[in-house]
């Protein structure tokens, strides 16, 4: 009977994550309650995602507040009534940042929800005397509520004091145990059908509590001794047990039936997790989808592949069948429509990341790397059984990306007319490292300089007063808590239905509509993103065509890739490590990598860009890489069936997709397993007992083909220890 739950997505308020919280209702035995962080809704997806884990049945909702007072709770009955809520939270988002420390955006009274209940605090009536609406003769004044008009209704702030005869059928007063001896002395206990139970829940323990009042401090950039009552939670906001609340509110049965009665009639929201969101045509239809593709892909292999053959077609065929069965026809039809508006522009763009490892990107010119040429493998991108959405990394001058964005928001065939199935992608800043202990040092009065020395790890916690050791403390207790919400560097969403359906939206300076959710719950929910990335280093490049230009009167194609793999010059730049300015290999390490190496082409070039990583440098295989490199006597050191499989780097892993090939072929796994292997080995994975089912696999294969038990550990050991670090070949080489 807990309608009012927050997380630590509460920003600097909640101190529980959306696991926490579940457990906490676990051990009480609570099996429904609501969630409800503060004007915000990033804790839903990962929250309704977690619960059947735990057995729990989560509503969903959201508690309107104008700084810390308390407005009104909104409490979804169903999927279109989380909706209606995300909707009305956005337009008072677009008002004005109506977070805990935000200018007043969140209007006293809700609107009139169709699929949503509406809870009004007792205690906020009795404190400021809340308002009511005029009588329904008064048209305006009814029509602003059913308009949910926030503007209209804020010039109306103080009017006559609510009544019971002025709720609407869904909405009620909600009822604290703090509250109960008030409401004997109040016109409300006469109208107990309007009645609910209201208890918070904001933290488990005391020390919950101290931490909610440190956070409170850093929000309100006070010190801790400094904070008033009235800017924090109330030390009972906890979650009790049902017995626990129904003897607290034993004198009123009807307010107990109410609460539960209300509850029961909220559905648990099916997000249907393992369903895309992502736009499902790019024109009409899933037929003319790939009609149109087909048809893009036949052009680019004319552009790409003058004279095919059969391994071409074969691969064709094998990504073009399995894009179509994934349901990623249209996502690659507006990656490529996003390219054709920038080279419509005259803008210059890199196509990066494992999308790199497709041939269908390389004809469709999302991307300049040939994966026949290097030997990629196209289920490092899409795989059967990858359930994690892929996505391409699309870089653009940095003067140029923001139009690109814009192109996509407000004036392409999937924009202008969809605006709400479009927004940029959050992202969280979270208390880490100095910046948790900083805040802490200033909410407890710290002069900077002890601030500085306990960021600089001086001061030794042996050697600490109590004050120093709270700070240690509370800081590993903060560690990763989320602070605020930041924009993601390049993510957007674009979605078949409109996506408050999944979050409210905010509007952050830059101008486009901003969602509540980061990449990882956009991933768990469905989504592919469309990373449109920026790069400086492509303004440069384009300043040089145009220069070049203006001197020889020569027009440069920078997707010419093959004519800057074979240019002399170019080479001579890079054996002798000439390359400042030059974006990712520019760096001082980088360049005395390439001295050492004196690397002369374009797969040396892709080679070193992966063997910096930390997974081959620290493992001492850079330094052999090196050695083998200019002494082919010491390429026999390596292991026959390595040195087969990975003739290229002389039977050293370099590559993510080393590991791939490795598990494929020694381990005789399918591509798609040794994939999901990879995966687990970079502990991005959240699969754990699939990847522990696909490693019993690989040795069992191994035995099967006779290998030697110290052999198989061996290449396990390599595998394991160089997965996690490694860069994809796609990566290095876009």
């Amino acid at each position: 009977m807990h309608l009012n739950c927050h997380t630590y997505f509460s920003f600097k308020f909640g101190t529980m994550s959306p696991e926490a919280l579940l457990k906490e209702a676990g051990a009480k035995g609570v099996g429904k309650f609501v969630l409800t962080d503060i004007n915000n809704t990033s804790a839903v997806l990962d929250l309704v995602r977690l619960s059947p884990r735990y057995k729990i049945d989560p509503v969903v909702g959201i508690d309107f507040r104008n700084g810390i007072q308390q407005q009104f709770i909104g409490i979804a009955k169903n999927h279109e009534g989380f909706h209606e809520l995300n909707q009305f939270l956005s337009k008072c988002l677009q008002d004005g940042e109506a977070g805990l420390t935000g200018r007043r955006a969140v209007p006293t009274y809700a609107p009139e929800f169709q699929n949503a209940f509406v809870i009004y605090p007792f205690s906020t009536l009795i404190k400021e005397e809340r308002a009511a609406f005029p009588e329904n003769k008064n048209p305006s004044h009814r029509g602003m509520r059913q308009s949910g008009n926030v503007r209209d209704e804020q010039k109306i702030f103080s009017t006559p004091k609510l009544t019971a005869d002025k709720l609407n059928e869904n909405e009620f007063i909600g009822i604290k145990p703090s509250d109960l001896n008030r409401l004997r002395f109040s016109p409300w206990k006469n109208h107990p059908e309007k009645l609910v139970i209201l208890t918070p829940v904001t933290f488990r323990t005391k020390t919950d509590f101290n931490i909610h009042r440190l956070l409170r401090a850093i929000d309100n950039n006070i010190l801790l001794s400094k904070l008033p009552w009235t800017e924090q939670a109330s030390p009972d906001e906890i979650m009790l047990t049902e017995e626990e609340l129904e003897s607290i509110f034993s004198v009123y049965p009807q307010i107990i039936q109410n609460t539960k009665k209300l509850l029961d009639a909220c559905e648990i929201i099916d997000f249907e997790f393992d369903q895309s969101k992502n736009k499902k045509y790019y024109t009409e239809s899933i037929k003319e989808d790939r009609q149109l593709l087909l048809q893009l892909c036949e052009e680019g292999m004319h552009y790409r592949y003058p004279t095919s053959n059969p391994e071409i077609c074969k691969r064709f065929q094998k990504e073009i069948d399995l894009i179509s069965d994934k349901n990623f026809t249209s996502y690659f039809l507006i990656n490529h429509d996003i390219v054709r508006y920038a080279r419509s522009k005259n803008y210059f763009y890199v196509g990066r990341g494992s999308g790199a490892n497709s041939m269908v990107a390389y004809l469709l010119r999302i991307t300049d790397v040939d994966p026949i040429e290097l030997d990629l493998y196209f289920e490092r991108f899409i795989n059967p059984s990858r359930k994690n959405p892929p996505d391409f990394d699309i870089d653009f001058s940095w003067n140029e990306r923001d139009d690109v964005i814009d192109y996509i928001f407000y004036r392409s065939p999937y924009g202008e007319n969809y605006k709400d199935c479009i927004a940029l992608l959050a992202t969280y800043s979270e208390m880490k490292d100095n910046a948790v202990i900083r805040e802490l040092g200033k909410v407890f009065g710290l002069p900077k300089a002890e601030i500085d020395s306990l960021s600089d790890n001086i001061i030794h916690s042996g050697s600490a007063d109590h004050i120093i050791s709270l700070i240690i403390q509370y800081g590993k207790l903060l560690y990763s808590f989320p602070s605020h919400r930041g924009i993601h560097a390049g993510g957007i969403l674009i979605s078949e239905k409109p996506i408050t359906y999944y979050t409210a939206l905010s509007n952050p300076p830059k101008g486009f509509p901003l969602t509540q959710f980061s990449m990882q719950e956009a991933e768990d929910v469905g989504f592919a993103k469309y990373d449109i990335l920026s790069q400086r280093g492509l303004g440069k490049i384009k300043d040089a065509v145009v220069i070049i230009k203006q001197n020889t009167n020569q027009d440069i194609d920078i997707h010419d890739v093959k004519r800057f793999k074979e240019d002399e010059k170019a080479r001579e730049h890079l054996q002798q490590a000439k390359l400042m300015g030059c974006f990712y290999v520019e760096s001082p390490a980088m360049r005395m990598l390439l001295t050492k190496l004196k690397a002369s082409t374009y797969l040396d070039l892709v080679a070193a860009s992966s063997i910096i990583r930390p997974g081959v440098a620290q493992s001492g295989m850079m330094q052999e890489y090196i050695k083998r490199f200019h002494d082919p006597s010491r390429r026999e050191y390596a292991h026959p069936i390595m040195k087969k499989l990975m003739e290229e780097t002389f039977g050293i892993m370099v590559y993510q997709e080393d590991v791939i090939k490795v598990a494929h072929h020694f381990g005789k796994l399918s591509l798609a397993e040794a994939d999901k292997l990879r995966r687990g080995m970079g502990g991005k994975y959240k699969g754990r007992q699939e990847f522990l089912e696909v490693k019993e696999k690989f040795f069992s294969n191994c035995r099967a083909e006779s290998y030697d038990e110290k052999l198989i550990h061996e290449v396990w050991f390599q595998m394991e220890t160089f997965g996690g670090y490694a860069f994809a070949k796609g990566h290095s080489a876009s």
